[in-house]
């Protein structure tokens, strides 16, 4: 199983409207690292969703029910989405400030890739943000 960090602005797209549309197609990505992130999704992998701008929290746990395929919002073939249903809502959300903080997470994605909306996480770094949101 692979791990996985997502990121919306909850304005755009919050953790309870995800909730409440009980699905999702997870698209617009338009970087390459991340698209290549979305590629290696499979189905079942579980994606920890964060939310930027606004809050900056660890909300939620969702997992990929649908493997990558042509994003449907363009032409270019470049771009691919995949589906991710929600699992879980954190008992308590977990900050970046936090995660900052945590010496086993300096490595993060979210830490030294702050811009990048999909981020691969090990599975240590997956259960640590877990551990912090009990």
């Amino acid at each position: 199983m692979n791990y996985f960090l997502v990121k919306s602005e909850p304005f755009k797209y919050s953790w309870d409207k995800f909730n409440e549309d009980g699905r999702t197609v997870w698209d617009g990505v338009r970087n390459y690292q991340a698209r290549n992130n979305l590629k290696e999704m499979k189905e079942g992998d579980l994606v920890l969703f964060y939310h930027s701008n606004e809050g900056k929290h660890v909300v939620g746990i969702a997992k990929v029910v649908r493997e990558y395929y042509q994003d449907p919002t363009t032409d270019n073939e470049n771009w691919v989405v995949v589906d991710l249903a929600p699992v879980e809502t954190l008992k308590t959300p977990v900050s970046l400030e936090q995660i900052k903080a945590e010496e086993s997470l300096k490595d993060i994605g979210l830490i030294r890739q702050g811009r990048l909306s999909v981020v691969q996480l090990k599975n240590t770094e997956f259960d640590k943000i877990l551990e912090m949101s009990m």
